[in-house]
């Protein structure tokens, strides 16, 4: 029976038609609002990570706006018309997550990212490649078995847009329980260059899915590869040019506004740029971060602009973390969910950490006999996976023209993503504490 009312179609239709009367600095202002009142009570009332505090309270006041709708249908529709303007799409895939990425690699110490940089590309590599298939397979057995179709492309899809982790929330856990620095540089690290991965496959496959090229639904590996290797390999390239290009020109010049601002210009601009050729464009700007973190501020920069660089960059990830998590919840109020779509979603909670579990000791496994070190054992490292903004954002630049299957793959998503941020978030503390108290304070 479904757990919306049957008119909502009709009446979401006539509120997206509606939606473009909203300004949207309007709509950015009450995600302000909500995002900064919402950390406050995370700050002062919950007292937990500002990111699992938002996503929670964010979650609790889209379900009492679903119960406070069902006895006024006013107020629901003006809440179904706030968050129908969102265009998460645009506004997280080719906006914020420029942003996201490029501060994730400044925050990164290059020199400790360096003696990762085996288990680092390997899990960013061959674990999301590796979890894609298994998440896919797996999925599309297990919904056959629950009666609820999808066809294997589908299935692919939804395993390249979840494998790709988002250690925001722990990195935090990890920060307060005094875990290794090397084992925040793996995560991080992995999470960075897997985002850019992750949407390369699935752009991939998507692009290629619709050619005449396909096979029973699958895109040609040929063209498949093809594919994924000019747009990985082209936006590296491009933001490695455009990071060094940044550097060259801050070295002219010691000013922290004007290197700061240099910083935001590469950020945003490289990514567009990227966008417009079709590379991938957050492997652009991760390598573009990348760059300017280890040739600018080492080489170019003095100690007041490195300190004026963090503190901005900083503030605009926590700022863009606190109005993500917010969307996150607040992208409830338009899901069409029914009883399939919640089954589906708690089916890929388990198919999803099988697949993290399986990929990471693969990996872990072969470079242990390659007699390569891995800082974090399987456990921290499939516990500390957590799913967050790409992944929705990815299921959410789905074509529309199949409505069911989007709406399927949305909804599985966006279970997974709560499921990570709201159980493994807040249970990665303790499991570290008792693996630091099996294993010693140096590793996990």
């Amino acid at each position: 029976m479904p757990l919306v009312d049957p008119d909502w179609t009709g009446r979401k239709s006539s509120i997206v038609e509606k939606v473009h009367t909203m300004p949207s600095f309007a709509l950015l202002s009450v995600l302000v609002a909500l995002g900064a009142l919402f950390s406050f009570l995370s700050y002062r009332v919950l007292r937990l990570p500002t990111t699992i505090g938002t996503m929670l309270l964010s979650l609790a006041a889209a379900f009492a706006l679903i119960l406070v709708g069902r006895t006024v249908p006013v107020f629901r529709a003006h809440a179904d018309l706030l968050v129908a303007g969102i265009d998460f799409n645009q506004m997280v895939l080719h906006g914020m997550l420029a942003f996201l990425l490029f501060a994730g690699a400044l925050q990164l110490d290059l020199t400790q990212l360096w003696h990762e940089r085996i288990s680092v590309l390997s899990l960013s590599i061959f674990a999301t490649a590796l979890s894609t298939v298994i998440v896919g397979f797996l999925f599309k057995s297990a919904l056959y078995l629950a009666g609820i179709p999808i066809g294997i492309t589908e299935a692919l899809l939804f395993g390249a847009l979840i494998s790709p982790t988002d250690p925001i929330a722990v990195l935090e856990m990890l920060q307060r329980v005094g875990a290794p620095a090397e084992l925040k540089v793996q995560l991080a690290g992995e999470s960075l260059f897997n985002d850019g991965v992750g949407a390369v496959i699935f752009v991939a496959l998507l692009s290629t899915s619709t050619t005449s090229s396909t096979l029973h639904g699958l895109p040609s590996p040929t063209a498949f590869g093809a594919l994924l290797l000019l747009q990985a390999g082209g936006g590296i390239v491009l933001g490695t040019a455009l990071g060094y290009l940044t550097y060259r020109l801050i070295r002219m010049v010691d000013s922290y506004r004007v290197e700061v601002m240099m910083t935001l210009a590469v950020a945003m601009g490289g990514y567009v740029l990227a966008d417009e050729l079709h590379l991938s464009a957050p492997l652009e700007v991760v390598a573009a971060g990348l760059m300017v973190s280890g040739k600018a501020r080492r080489f170019a920069m003095s100690s007041a602009t490195c300190d004026h660089l963090e503190s901005f960059w900083e503030m605009l990830d926590d700022i863009m973390n606190v109005v993500l998590f917010l969307l996150l919840g607040l992208q409830l109020l338009v899901l069409p969910l029914s009883l399939s779509l919640l089954t589906a979603g708690l089916i890929a909670i388990p198919v999803v950490l099988f697949a993290r579990l399986a990929s990471v000791t693969a990996v872990v496994r072969t470079l242990a006999v390659c007699r390569q070190r891995v800082t974090g054992n399987v456990m921290v490292l499939t516990w500390g996976g957590l799913r967050g903004a790409l992944a929705v954002a990815l299921a959410l630049s789905l074509p529309r023209e199949r409505e069911a299957e989007r709406d399927l793959l949305l909804a599985a998503t966006y279970v997974v993503v709560v499921f990570s941020i709201l159980v493994q978030g807040l249970t990665i503390s303790p499991l570290l504490r008792r693996l630091q108290a099996r294993l010693g304070s140096t590793s996990c």
